[in-house]
């Protein structure tokens, strides 16, 4: 199935869904249809939005399942009931096709990846980093420290029955 997702022309794909969203889009039909599909031959034509990509394959492949509960709940001729379910078709391999061609951009889902190790932006509060141990701070820091006044203790009052007693 990977492989013949592969060897489909995702623009091709993409031009045919346009042409077919633009031609039903006067009659009652789902009215996202035709922006996802001009904004995904945009983004088809820049190669390096990889962002935009992501954003295009997610946007289609929620579609699909727009698309199911729109004709459950809308009326439709038959003529354009069968139009709407060729697109619904076509969809899927163009989802499958673009998801393919956003991995080969550099571009992934958030949470679907398998890189646990990926760069992060963030570090432990308080300096603890991985790399180094310049964010610590040592016991023995070269500042001098003011010396502290002996201090007397308070006379400690005389133990009541029940009371707490500390040691000192």
């Amino acid at each position: 199935m990977a492989d013949f997702i592969q060897a489909l022309d995702p623009a091709k794909l993409l031009l045919a869904e346009t042409a077919l969203a633009f031609i039903i889009s006067p009659f009652t039909v789902p009215a996202y249809n035709l922006p996802i599909f001009l904004f995904g031959s945009y983004v088809q034509e820049s190669s390096d939005a990889a962002q935009s990509l992501t954003l295009f394959a997610g946007l289609l492949s929620g579609s699909i399942f727009y698309d199911v509960l729109w004709m459950f709940n809308n009326e439709q001729g038959g003529f354009l009931r069968f139009l709407t379910i060729i697109l619904f078709l076509l969809k899927i391999p163009t989802a499958g096709a673009f998801l393919i061609a956003m991995r080969q951009r550099g571009g992934q889902f958030p949470g679907i990846g398998t890189d646990i190790n990926g760069p992060t932006v963030w570090s432990m509060p308080g300096g603890f980093t991985s790399g180094s141990r310049d964010g610590y701070q040592t016991v023995a820091d070269d500042t001098p420290r003011p010396s502290k006044a002996a201090s007397v203790p308070a006379p400690q009052p005389a133990s009541q029955p029940g009371a707490y007693q500390s040691a000192v």
